[in-house]
């Protein structure tokens, strides 16, 4: 992928409400993402030996649902193969496609993510009984982030 493209890639997410891309493309992988908080780097007025900036506190991150659902429940983890929005059916009026307690073969539909307009349905790779749905209808998830729980 050349540097062009690459450009490209950037401004388009900069000037949408994209959070976050990736791309694989043959062996190169890229991965563009916009932090929401705003960066602010103040320079030292003097460059004196004893006004050395002060060190800055990394932000601590709260516990996530991720790890809340791997201590809680037991079984198959279906995750998300890319980066998009979770929807539980396949139309805001329809009812969803699982629900917890729903018995599932493997290829039946689960969900639907919604990546660049696209409506990508997820199907089980598993046989069993759906024990949770761990994304929230409507709101982005992440690649590798835990969408239901099987058993």
């Amino acid at each position: 992928m050349d540097i062009r493209s690459i450009r490209k890639l950037i401004e388009i997410v900069e000037q949408s409400d994209i959070a976050e891309i990736e791309i694989k493309e043959g062996e190169h992988n890229i991965r563009i993402s916009r932090s929401k908080e705003q960066v602010v780097v103040a320079a030292p007025v003097a460059a004196t030996p004893a006004a050395a900036p002060a060190p800055v506190a990394a932000p601590v991150a709260a516990p996530t649902t991720e790890s809340a659902v791997s201590s809680e429940v037991n079984g198959h983890k279906v995750t998300s193969p890319m980066v998009g929005t979770f929807y539980t059916s396949p139309s805001p009026d329809a009812g969803p496609f699982v629900k917890v307690g729903d018995k599932v073969s493997e290829g039946d539909t689960l969900c639907i993510i919604e990546a660049m307009k696209i409506m990508n349905p997820i199907e089980s790779d598993k046989t069993g009984t759906v024990k949770q749905v761990v994304a929230v209808n409507g709101e982005p998830v992440e690649f590798g982030q835990t969408l239901f729980v099987i058993e």
